[in-house]
Order: C-alpha cells, then structure tokens, then sequence
C-alpha cells in the first residue's frame, strides 16, 4: 500500500483516543473503530505511520496490529483469549527442565527458577517443575488463581499478553514482562535459553539470528504496548 497521507495525529474520543492520517479515523483491520485508552499509546501508534516511507511497511506498526487484535479479537470474545492464555500456563516452559544429571539442568535453574519463585510468591501458586518433556498438569488452584490475575486486565493487556505469551511459551514470563521496570531483554534470554544452549554446542546460523531478532522486536513491541496502555 503507497502512503496516502501527510500527517499523523491523535485526537481524544469518548472513553480513549484515536488516530487520525489528515484527519481521517484510522480503523482496524476488520473495520471497526480503533479506540485505544491511552493517550500516550495513541501517540506511539501515530508516531508508527509518520516513520512510514512511500510505501507502507506492515512489519513496522507492531503497535497497530495489537490494538487491532484487542478490538476485533479480543472485545468480542474475551473468555477464549484468557483460555489460550491459560494454555500458556499449564504447559509453562519454566516448569519443564532436563534431567539433574545433564549439564543444561543447572543453567536452567539459575535462571528459571528465581522468575518461577518470583511469581508463585506475587500470587500465592505453586507450580509443578518437571523433568523431562511429559506433560504433567499444573493443579486446578494455580490456574484458578492465574485466570483471576487475568481478569484484572484490560483486552488491551491481555493481547500484548497473548504475544508474550506465544513467543515465550511462558505465561510466567509474560505477566513478568508487565512488572515496572521489567527487562524485555533479560525475560526473552530466559524464554531462549534452550535456544541458545544448542547454539553454543552446534553454533548459530544467519538465518536463526534473524528470525531471533524479530522474534525479540516483537517480544519488545508487546511489552511496550501493555505498559503504554496503563494510565
């Protein structure tokens, strides 16, 4: 799609913000109007089709398809994307480990471990570590309790969650890329670690290292998103 417009701006609508491309409402990519609760989001968002060249780039307005993916994905249809997200949580990433005996065991401890006793302690779970690749379910009280976190947030948080949570195969690391202050970086090295494990013993590939870098553009743009969403 050729740029069609001069200017980005924002404007306030009842109960949020919008962008405007010379004046014209954007709207999502299923037509409905794209009302964001945040100013500060709106701003970022407009800023996201102003760094357009000529031709508009999809790839490069991360923060447009979420808000579009709470609106026409989410709104409707709020108790499906916490039961994905759940999913999340019962096969976590974090709780599956090698055997103690392999060299991985311990690196995986070091660094999964603490982000796991971070969140049983922020909301009074426990989750189930596992050896090995055979699923075993995490008990009915933690994912209660998970689904009621959940519902504290908004559809906006919930779809930056929702690709948090793919790109991590982790709920834990998702909800802690929310926390003020969190380390995009950091949580996604946790969310690779099994990656670049088998990186330092067979060695790395341009290919992997491109697709790992979008994959941590993507990670970043989500977290962005959920904490400009908050007031």
């Amino acid at each position: 799609m050729k740029r069609f417009w001069t200017e980005a701006t924002v404007a306030p609508i009842q109960g949020g913000w919008q962008v405007l491309l010379d004046g014209r409402v954007v709207k999502t990519q299923a037509g409905s109007a794209q009302a964001v609760p945040a100013e500060a989001l709106a701003l970022e968002m407009a800023a996201e089709w102003s760094a357009q060249g000529d031709t508009v780039d999809p790839d490069t307005l991360p923060l447009r398809d979420l808000a579009d993916y709470a609106i026409d994905v989410i709104a409707p249809d709020r108790a499906a994307a916490t039961a994905q997200l759940l999913r999340y949580a019962e096969t976590d990433t974090l709780c599956y480990r090698a055997d103690p005996d392999e060299p991985l065991h311990a690196r995986q401890i070091g660094v999964w471990e603490p982000l796991l006793v971070a969140a049983e302690t922020r909301w009074d779970v426990h989750f189930e570590r596992i050896n090995g690749v055979i699923h075993r379910p995490q008990s009915a009280a933690t994912l209660a309790r998970l689904e009621r976190v959940l519902a504290t947030h908004d559809g906006f948080t919930l779809a930056a969650l929702t690709t948090l949570s793919a790109l991590a195969a982790s709920l834990v690391i998702a909800l802690a890329a929310l926390e003020q202050g969190a380390d995009a970086s950091g949580l996604w090295t946790a969310a690779e670690l099994e990656e670049d494990w088998q990186i330092e013993l067979w060695g790395a590939d341009n290919e992997a290292a491109e697709r790992r870098a979008r994959r941590l553009a993507s990670f970043s743009a989500a977290q962005r998103f959920a904490l400009l969403v908050r007031p």
